[in-house]
């Protein structure tokens, strides 16, 4: 039978007993926990909006455009050819991720997520400037709509799409490029149509998380929470309630001035509450782990308060993991956290060897499909390819003709021997390959080819050469 301190566990936080939306209504936290993460958060909402905007060597800092396939990431371009790179990257940071929360819990979700800073540190503190603390937003949310609560509601809600809609721009700018947005703003809304659709569809979007949705996105969509009951143990460092010290022989008691709550049994929580008020997604820290937590100390930072002002010692409510509140443990590196480390190392050495061998020329030469060889003149043997030269690069690559390698032979363009390849572009064309019969050994001989620029070797490739069997030795 299911003991009625466990019954928290039937429903999220955010549903009453009704089956509906309980609107969470947290108190402003302050203390010293809140104050470093306003640090974080302002430092990472500067990265976030100046990321798309920053160059380097001329490449956006960070752009995801998913339609043309162009990916930059920390400045270095990535092109459909080094997507392989791009998924390594990815599993590197989904590898991090689980190692991070197998070691330190949620705290991703509370530090860094932009969800939780978004919503916490510019949203939640603008409906403090403008409806106030804990007890003024419940009441005016029960007041009648009169002249106070329309003029409140219109002037949250019109900031609220204004920050939705600056959220967009910024977004925008991820997906498509800083230049192709800034292009877009500059000129005339009516030539870009589809891009103003697109602008408006994803306000909306951020307007329904930020001004409705809330903290529900971290409690029902995020599929991370749930990971944590497969990741955590009680080695992993979480906010955690330190029920052997706050609840005791005899449970929680009412703070009482003069009483010795140790000679009656009675743990250090006062049970004032405040630890529930304070928490962004309306959960009781003190029923233990749960998915709505998303580590983001405000309980801590509220009991700390609550502990000085009743003289009693802070840490009640800490950092900490199972066995350390049960057993006084200390952290440990163990095996299973050596398991992942080893792996993000290896696949980490592995992209920045992969990155050290990436070319920012890519040539590729094949065969031209149904075509065999010709006949020129008694010796001469020729075959037909298509080329295509990828520039990964914002300059313009000129004068480039190709040589072959090995063995010798010519290479005739169809168009000019040199040729210009534009600055993140390709050109693609065809050739022949005329190599004398006594160079080939069999009936398909392997051919190595250089790409030059000005005289200077800036790329390999290779293809194979098709000859008739009776040169072959």
């Amino acid at each position: 039978m299911e003991t009625s301190e466990e019954k928290f566990r039937d429903s999220i936080g955010t549903i009453n007993e009704e089956g509906k939306r309980a609107w969470v209504f947290p108190k402003k936290p302050h203390g010293h926990y809140y104050k470093y993460r306003k640090y974080v958060s302002y430092f990472l909402l500067a990265f976030l909006i100046l990321a798309p905007f920053i160059k380097i060597n001329g490449n956006q800092f960070l752009l995801f455009n998913v339609l043309e396939r162009r990916f930059n990431i920390f400045g270095f371009p990535f092109w459909p050819q080094d997507f392989y790179l791009f998924v390594i990257s990815m599993i590197i940071g989904v590898v991090f991720v689980t190692l991070f929360t197998v070691a330190f819990g949620r705290i991703f979700c509370g530090w860094i997520c932009p969800q939780t800073i978004f919503m916490e540190m510019v949203f939640r503190r603008i409906e403090y400037w403008i409806d106030g603390d804990r007890g003024a937003q419940m009441r005016l949310d029960k007041q009648e709509w009169n002249a106070q609560k329309i003029r409140k509601r219109l002037l949250k809600w019109f900031i609220f799409f204004l920050i939705s809609f600056l959220i967009a721009n910024v977004f925008l700018a991820y997906l498509i490029g800083s230049d192709q947005l800034i292009r877009y703003v500059t000129e005339n809304p009516v030539n870009h149509v589809s891009t103003l659709i697109s602008l408006l569809i994803f306000t909306a979007v951020f307007y329904f998380v930020f001004a409705w949705f809330r903290e529900q996105v971290c409690i029902i969509a995020c599929p991370y929470g749930r990971l944590q009951g497969v990741l955590l143990d009680n080695k992993s460092i979480i906010v955690a309630y330190d029920h052997k010290r706050g609840e005791k022989e005899n449970g929680r008691k009412k703070f009482k001035k003069g009483e010795d709550r140790d000679a009656l049994g009675f743990g250090d929580c006062i049970d004032c509450k405040q630890c529930v008020h304070v928490c962004p997604t309306g959960i009781d820290i003190r029923n233990g782990t749960q998915l709505e937590c998303v580590n983001c100390t405000a309980c801590i930072d509220e009991c700390n308060t609550i502990m000085e002002k009743v003289n009693l010692p802070k840490g009640l409510i800490r950092y900490a993991s199972e066995d350390n509140i049960e057993k006084k443990a200390r952290f440990k590196f163990t095996p299973r956290l050596k398991g992942y480390t080893a792996v993000l190392v290896i696949l980490i050495g592995l992209l920045i060897g992969m990155l050290f061998l990436r070319n920012d020329v890519e040539a590729t030469i094949l065969r031209l499909p149904g075509q065999l060889y010709e006949h020129k003149g008694e010796n001469i043997i020729s075959n037909v390819y298509t080329f295509k030269i990828i520039n990964k690069t914002v300059n313009e690559i000129d004068n480039v003709h190709f040589e072959l390698l090995s063995p010798k032979g010519e290479i005739k363009l169809v168009s000019n021997q040199n040729f210009d390849i534009p600055k993140e572009g390709l050109f693609e064309s065809t050739l022949f390959i005329e190599i004398d019969k006594a160079f080939l050994k069999n009936d398909k001989t392997n051919l190595k080819i250089g790409v030059f620029s000005d005289g200077k070797l800036i790329e390999t490739t290779s293809t194979t050469f098709l000859g008739p069997r009776s040169y072959s030795k």
